[in-house]
């Protein structure tokens, strides 16, 4: 009769119980693989008896390294699958001795030069580190993993596919170090300087490293590593940029941020709809909640980058990551939608959007807002959703506000004394005169644009407010403050003759942000009678219903006449510049706006029974007016579309260019019918169908003014 490897014949009867079950787990030949009957009922005792587990798990170290030293790693190999049941099956307190054993048998295998068993001890170690333990340890370390996997992590074998496997075992033995040592307060050792000097070179050396699947492991286990701790994300994620690139430019860093930034935004799509699909709602909300994170923390480590550029790189950098923002009707957006669609692509306009706010500082107007910057902002802030435009607020707040006063600005509100707030403020520089000579129309249409949108909340309009204020504050000369003034007189028109049939919480916001603004803005200019007249009406406005009292041109004229100011240009109402952006920003895709504007000009032009009639404005608005019957006119919109996309391009331009002769035929008619030069003796030139003829006056016909006759 044969015995179990190991068990003494003459006493094995005699060895207590639990000897008795491990020894009976082991078969005689290793190649049989674990004996799962005799398996059982060692687990059975275990579970029925947990105080005898750290008896088990010292019995079997004992065992293991035997093993090891004899090199009998088929026995290895059933004594670590036995301890990986073991450690899945109970849950007790008395766990925690046979931890300990546990332990010192991985490092045991890690300590071996052999490459299966380092792999093997790591997979073990990854699944006792998935094991969630109720209570904390208060004297286990994990010092030896750390340097232990950190070492794999940097393999040198000679093999390559033997380098990997020890690579990536590595990777994952230290992901599971972060797994288990961040959750637990009593184990901020990973922290450390002395382990996040091994911990990060490890991860950044094999993503740098051409291998794919240490790479991309790597990178995962980097992201859970920054996704554990937002205190230290900021610092490491610096480190993710510095040395993954030697001597990188500052576009390469700020790129390589905002493609970790946008890769955590499809990492958290993707958790959705795997949620959606049937996954766990807790395990998906923490991922998503994780993935949060790691966008935060992204977006404070550009500000850190941003904030110690000067003006001319961090312009350079507000320029990039504007190009990066999917518009509509821009390849960009086209390729966002198709890849992650409507909610991806808001969720990237938002993180790219939060992440121009941490740079978007620069000393001066003219270099934080050129041409190329501000165009593509403005059209970000007509965007159909309020949560982009009040991003779009806060970045010009963050480029305007030079002297840090938008915090004293916060809340839409009547300010009794403003000079209570000490507000900064220095003269007006000639380089900001001239930028408001330039741009400032284009501001002032996006303030006006942005304050009916249906959608606008209360955060809205008191960003809409401090936009108004900082506007004065930092770039308002005398004639700035009389735009900013019919500006407002235009925002109060517009909500009481409610044209476009608006919310009554937009038009009552309206009327709100224009009474808190003059007042503020009577303030600024420090003109008594201006003063008093606006405090006068400001507080009813701001608190009584529409149309009970409102601001009136002439009255503000003349409490601001004087020197200074030109008071008379207020009875100029201002009217927004209408642009294509007007347009094309309501996010119609290129071929969608093409069919657009060519239906526009196939069904506005009058009919020729209608050309003899009397051309007046009331008839031209109707010419133009598309907004009815919408089925009709999508579907007419989708015909042309299609033409546009299947026919040839000669048919195409054919059909342009009959259009195009069609509109200056009834353009020429219009301008017959509307402009009618004085008679002369000489004839005078009159077009009809496109051609031109002359007809000329008697002497004895013509009508002369009063003042000619004599």
């Amino acid at each position: 009769m044969s015995l179990p490897a190991g068990v003494c014949g003459c006493c094995g009867r005699c060895r207590p119980r639990y000897k008795r079950l491990v020894d009976n787990i082991f078969p005689e030949d290793p190649k049989d693989g674990l004996v799962k009957s005799d398996m059982e009922k060692l687990t059975f005792f275990a579970v029925s008896a947990p105080e005898k587990l750290d008896r088990i798990g010292e019995y079997l170290a004992e065992r293991l390294s035997r093993d090891v030293v004899r090199h009998r790693y088929g026995y290895v190999v059933i004594a670590m699958e036995a301890l990986d049941q073991l450690l899945m099956a109970c849950h007790s307190q008395s766990i925690k001795p046979f931890v300990e054993s546990f332990l010192h048998m991985v490092a045991k295998l890690l300590e071996s030069k052999e490459p299966d068993l380092q792999v093997l001890g790591t997979n073990s170690f990854v699944k006792f580190a998935n094991i969630e333990e109720d209570t904390p340890s208060y004297h286990r370390r994990y010092d030896f993993f750390v340097s232990q996997f950190s070492a794999m992590c940097h393999s040198t074998h000679e093999d390559p596919e033997t380098r990997t496997r020890i690579r990536v075992a590595g990777i994952k033995g230290l992901q599971g170090v972060v797994r288990k040592t961040v959750n637990d307060e009593l184990q901020a050792i990973i922290w450390e300087p002395q382990h996040m000097d091994k911990l990060i070179p490890s991860m950044l050396f094999n993503m740098a490293g051409g291998e794919e699947n240490p790479a991309a492991l790597a990178e995962s286990c980097f992201r859970e590593l920054l996704g554990r701790s937002y205190a230290c994300l900021c610092v490491c994620v610096c480190v993710c940029v510095c040395v993954f690139y030697p001597g990188p430019t500052v576009l390469e860093v700020f790129n390589t941020l905002l493609k970790h930034l946008r890769m955590s935004v499809d990492f958290e799509l993707g958790e959705g709809s795997r949620r959606n699909s049937g996954t766990s709602l807790s395990s998906g909300r923490v991922k998503e909640n994780e993935e949060r994170i790691v966008q935060n923390a992204i977006i404070q480590t550009i500000g850190f980058f941003g904030g110690n550029l000067p003006d001319y790189q961090r312009a350079e950098v507000m320029m990039f990551i504007m190009g990066k923002v999917p518009v509509y009707g821009t390849p960009c957006h086209t390729l966002d939608t198709v890849k992650i669609g409507h909610q991806g692509t808001k969720r990237i306009q938002t993180m790219l959007l939060s992440s121009l706010i941490m740079v978007s500082f620069v000393s001066t107007i003219s270099a934080g807002l050129p041409a190329a910057f501000l165009e593509p902002l403005c059209s970000i802030s007509l965007m159909e959703d309020s949560e982009l435009r009040q991003l779009v607020l806060e970045i010009l707040h963050n480029i305007i506000d030079r002297h840090d006063n938008r915090a004293k600005l916060r809340g839409i509100r009547i300010i009794p004394n403003v000079a209570a707030l000490k507000i900064k403020r220095e003269k007006i520089s000639k380089q900001d005169v001239g930028f408001m000579k330039k741009h400032g129309q284009q501001l002032y249409r996006h303030i006006y644009l942005g304050c009916k949108e249906d959608d606008n909340v209360q955060k809205n309009f008191e960003l809409l407010f401090t936009a108004l204020a900082l506007l004065t504050i930092e770039l308002a000369n005398e004639e700035v403050v009389i735009d900013l003034i019919r500006l407002s007189l235009a925002l109060q028109d517009m909500a009481l003759a409610n044209e476009e049939n608006m919310p009554m919480f937009i038009r009552c916001g309206i009327m709100a942000l224009v009474a808190a603004y003059l007042n503020f803005l009577s303030q600024m200019i420090a003109n008594p009678a201006f003063c008093q007249h606006v405090s006068k009406f400001a507080n009813v406005v701001f608190k009584i219903t529409l149309k009970a009292m409102y601001f009136q041109t002439a009255d503000l004229a003349d409490a601001l006449s004087g020197p200074g100011y030109n008071a008379e240009r207020l009875a100029i109402p201002y009217v927004p510049q209408v642009t294509d952006e007007d347009r094309l920003t309501r996010r119609k895709s290129f071929v969608d706006t093409i069919s657009l504007q060519v239906d526009i000009l196939s069904n506005s032009l009058p009919d020729q029974s209608t050309l003899a009639e009397e051309i007046t404005f009331e008839t031209l608005k109707k010419a133009i007016d598309t907004t009815g019957l919408e089925e009709q006119e999508r579907e007419r919109r989708r015909q042309v579309m299609e033409k546009f996309q299947k026919a040839p391009f000669e048919e195409i331009a054919a059909h342009c260019e009959s259009k195009a002769n069609m509109l200056h035929d009834r353009l020429a008619q219009i301008f017959e019918l509307t402009i009618r030069p004085p008679p002369s003796p000489s004839g005078t030139v009159t077009v009809t169908s496109g051609h031109a003829q002359y007809q000329s006056v008697p002497v004895y016909e013509m009508k002369f003014p009063d003042l000619c006759v004599y």
